[in-house]
């Protein structure tokens, strides 16, 4: 009777043994497994810092500073091809003004008028709700790729001859992006304050601003979060001829 009374605990105890021995190998599998996973990740460095996204930022503002330097190189030397150009070419007085026209239109030559300049800035590091509104989420705090392109569209609606936005003329490709809190810009990194030029007239561009709705709506989080919003008139403003490549890159069927 007591073999048979003690039989069915044998295999149980035995049993339970095992299981532990198991998940004691699994354990320990699975913690070398993620040493080695946070070895091959840190390589030696801390993983609770940041280095790797300030060495991200570096090399973005690096490439931000050597496209900046080509852009000029490469505005040097189109000016010394134009002039050599314009002397050689064997052109007439009108074909000379038609041309300079064009080049006016097309944002590759300097542009003098009365202006208005946009800045734009995130709001204050403590900004707080208005009486009367939400509190805010970080999304609410900060300029947005839209809240640019809603003041550049509004100006080129109300008539403007050239925008010039930070220290770079726009031109019919020119794209307003932003990742992050970050603009980018032909090549080139910019943070806020953001500042718009255009040149035109100057009644016309501020009813353009007023009127535009993306515009209006912007100016709900001024008044409820304290973003930056500021509208400058000035007598007469010089717009830097846009000095980039200027070659359209389109797509190609394959043979």
């Amino acid at each position: 009777m007591s073999n048979s009374a003690d039989s069915p605990q044998g295999p149980v105890h035995r049993f339970n043994w095992r299981v532990g021995r198991v998940l004691t190998a699994a354990v320990f599998a699975l913690a070398g497994l993620i040493f080695v996973t946070s070895f091959n990740t840190a390589k030696g460095t801390d993983l609770r810092t940041d280095g790797s996204l300030l060495k991200l930022s570096d090399l973005i503002q690096q490439r931000s500073t050597k496209n900046g330097d080509l852009t000029e190189s490469t505005a040097a030397l189109r000016g010394d091809v134009d002039a050599l150009a314009q002397r050689d070419d064997g052109s007439t007085k009108a074909e000379d003004q038609k041309l300079g026209a064009l080049e006016e239109v097309a944002g590759t030559r300097k542009l003098t008028g009365p202006a208005l300049t946009v800045t734009l800035n995130d709001a204050p590091p403590n900004a707080q709700a208005a009486p009367g509104y939400p509190e805010p989420q970080a999304n609410d705090l900060v300029i947005h790729q839209q809240d640019l392109q809603a003041v550049v569209n509004a100006l080129w609606k109300g008539g403007a001859k050239g925008i010039q936005v930070m220290d770079q003329r726009l031109i019919s490709t020119s794209a307003v992006r932003c990742v992050g809190n970050t603009l980018i810009l032909q090549g080139r990194v910019y943070s806020p304050p953001y500042r718009i030029t255009a040149v035109g007239d100057q009644s016309a561009l501020q009813k353009a601003l007023d009127d535009s709705v993306a515009v209006q709506n912007y100016q709900l989080y001024v008044k409820a979060y304290g973003l930056g919003w500021k509208v400058d008139e000035r007598e007469a403003v010089t717009l830097p001829g846009y000095s980039g490549t200027v070659d359209l890159h389109y797509a190609k069927p394959v043979q």
